[in-house]
């Protein structure tokens, strides 16, 4: 019987992301973000899913950070959710681009001020030379100089939005016999919310 009954991708994703939620109360919104660079080698790393709607999904990183050094190359990208306890995956695929300034700064302003502070703080993917005390330095002396008063976002710290255009939703069965769905909007062009093409693949 099929499993994956949802006609439009972002409701389905929805529907199990909630589920996650209550299955996987710590980190249900990770993901796996895979990437590649300007000579075309992939990389994926584990980033938290922050934001989302019909219009993609957003994450937050260092702009001289790898990933964006990689977004910067080349803007298609994937995402993969994979919630064991549930036996369920979901593949996203599509292209990137970065949020409004005024959407990182909400973002931001909302995050703990230990993590504010760690933002300005942290090279990050760079060496740390001097070790994790290069690291301390750099902490305490953000943290003197916001001292009494709210950290601003550090314009080398923003946001990306990866627009979908494939979904895959995977549903693990005995014997490998999975139930695997995909969704890709239809080809005559600009899409309504259910305008999307619903194919069954097998296992």
């Amino acid at each position: 019987m099929e499993k994956i009954t949802q006609t439009n991708p972002f409701k389905a994703f929805a529907q199990w992301l909630d589920e996650a939620k209550e299955a996987e109360p710590d980190n249900h919104n990770a993901m796996t973000l895979a990437s590649i660079n300007a000579a075309g080698r992939p990389s994926a790393r584990i980033v938290l899913l922050k934001e989302w709607d019909e219009a993609g999904f957003v994450f937050y990183t260092n702009l001289a950070s790898r990933k964006a050094r990689d977004l910067a190359a080349s803007n298609a990208v994937a995402l993969l959710f994979h919630w064991k306890s549930l036996e369920r995956q979901i593949r996203i695929e599509g292209f990137a681009s970065p949020v409004s300034d005024a959407q990182a700064d909400r973002y931001f302003a909302g995050r703990p001020r230990a993590s504010q502070i760690g933002a300005w703080a942290s090279k990050q993917s760079a060496p740390m030379p001097g070790g994790r005390d290069e690291f301390q330095a750099a902490i305490e002396h953000y943290e003197q100089k916001f001292a009494g008063g709210p950290v601003p976002r550090p314009p080398f710290w923003s946001g990306f939005r990866l627009k979908p255009d494939l979904f895959e939703f995977w549903q693990e069965e005995p014997f490998r016999l999975h139930h695997r769905v995909i969704f890709k909007p239809h080809a005559r062009g600009e899409r309504a919310p259910d305008d999307w093409e619903r194919t069954i693949l097998y296992p």
